[in-house]
């Protein structure tokens, strides 16, 4: 079939966007990898399909799949970009949607100024529910949190990380390094993702703190790669910090590919992430 699409990014982290409210979408997983694949496809770090909701006061159901072909739970980026899509397509006219993810409802916001808030819903913090395996493990506290001691193989020898486990509806390590220019991200990242404490594998996140509102971020995502921003990733970086006493909110997030804006007013309470999303090119591809 020849599919319509639409690339789109929201700080670097790039997404191809279906119309499947118009379209009738039921692809494989092998066609998904297709799409995201750079060199055979269209190329993106995800692929997101606008679908109508099933669950009764839903706007839209939004349906996330990774470059692997995987589908997920969650994607902050994502989120603003199908706002921006579903506005410019004529598919609503409302300032702000609800909608259905696999991770529960969301509450994206198209600002006045262009940029789109989404509200994340409350961070999920209790390590069995990220989900991580803590048993066994001694934790060390750093004000309200509690860091993991992570046991990584590097070519024969051992090292121990410490992180954060945070869900933002999908599972995220946060640790703290120097720089995050010359933090092993490509190398500790794929084992972190693959570490055997998280059964549902898990983003990799290394956060620089540089001030008590402004953070430097990279992230290795589970089933992509290191991508340019990671919203979620950029909101569970928030919490742990906050939660370690090292941020106050708002804490803005330099990631690879540009800035993103995090709120949050504490345990229980939603995050708001805040972003720009740029719709780049509209194609068709035989799929």
């Amino acid at each position: 079939m020849k599919l319509k699409f639409t690339k789109m990014h929201g700080a670097g982290n790039d997404f191809v966007v279906i119309d499947g409210v118009t379209q009738q979408i039921d692809f494989t997983p092998a066609q998904w990898q297709l799409l995201g694949d750079r060199r055979f496809g269209v190329g993106a770090d995800q692929i997101l399909l606008v679908e109508k909701p099933t669950d009764a006061g839903c706007d839209f159901r939004y349906r996330i799949f990774n470059a692997d072909g995987g589908e997920v739970e969650q994607c902050g980026n994502g989120s603003r970009a199908f706002v921006k899509f579903v506005s410019e397509k004529g598919l609503t006219d409302k300032q702000s949607i609800t909608v259905q993810t696999k991770a529960g409802v969301i509450v994206p916001r198209l600002e006045a100024n262009g940029s789109i808030t989404v509200d994340m819903g409350a961070p999920v913090l209790e390590p069995g529910r990220v989900p991580f395996d803590a048993d066994g493990l001694h934790g060390e506290k750093q004000g309200d949190d509690t860091l993991w001691p992570l046991v990584l193989e590097l070519g024969g020898t051992r090292e121990s990380v410490l992180i954060s486990a945070v869900s933002m509806g999908n599972p995220h390590a946060v640790q703290v390094v120097d720089d995050v220019e010359t933090a092993p991200v490509e190398l500790t990242g794929p084992l972190i993702e693959h570490h055997s404490r998280f059964p549902n594998r898990v983003n990799a996140g290394f956060m620089q703190v540089l001030d008590r509102q402004h953070v430097k971020l990279r992230v290795f995502e589970r089933g992509v790669g290191e991508t340019l921003a990671c919203g979620t990733g950029a909101c569970a970086a928030a919490v742990a910090g906050i939660r370690r006493g090292l941020l106050d909110s708002p804490v803005r997030v330099d990631a690879r590919g540009g800035q993103l804006s995090i709120s949050w007013a504490g345990e229980g309470q939603p995050v708001f992430l805040t972003g720009p999303a740029v719709t780049v090119f509209e194609g068709e591809i035989e799929i």
